[in-house]
């Protein structure tokens, strides 16, 4: 069984590696040991614009 932090309060902030770009971010939140939450639309376009070679 997989089980998912619950992220209901979590405190989010932009990546330091984001450049502070408004439609060009992705966002973070700390304090879940061996997890790294992300927005899922914010994880989807970032995938997105590496596979397009985008990014990276």
């Amino acid at each position: 069984m997989t089980t998912f932090p619950c992220l209901v309060g979590a405190a989010w902030r932009k990546s330091s590696y984001s450049d502070g770009g408004d439609n060009n971010c992705v966002e973070v939140s700390d304090g879940f040991p061996g997890a790294v939450p992300v927005p899922a639309e914010a994880w989807s376009a970032f995938i997105g614009g590496v596979k397009d070679a985008r990014l990276g």
